[in-house]
């Protein structure tokens, strides 16, 4: 996952995926879907909800704090 405008070198506390904390609990899983196909749907740096938009080429996911991401979907 690309981090959101603005956040290069800033630590993800939050899990991508499942938006808990990272330093609880095994995210494996989670990393593994990110890697993936699935796009993230949680901000990374403050664990809100994002606005996620899926067409087949790739994913654009926006947190209303930190700014916009994109990626690939994998089929790309």
């Amino acid at each position: 996952m690309e981090p959101p405008a603005g956040t290069a070198g800033v630590d993800r506390p939050y899990c991508a995926w499942c938006g808990a904390a990272r330093a609880q609990g095994d995210h494996a899983a989670c990393d593994r879907r990110l890697a993936t196909v699935d796009p993230p749907r949680h901000c990374p740096l403050c664990a809100r909800r994002m606005v996620v938009q899926v067409d087949p080429m790739g994913w654009t996911a926006r947190c209303s704090r930190h700014g916009e991401s994109a990626g690939t979907n994998g089929f790309a």
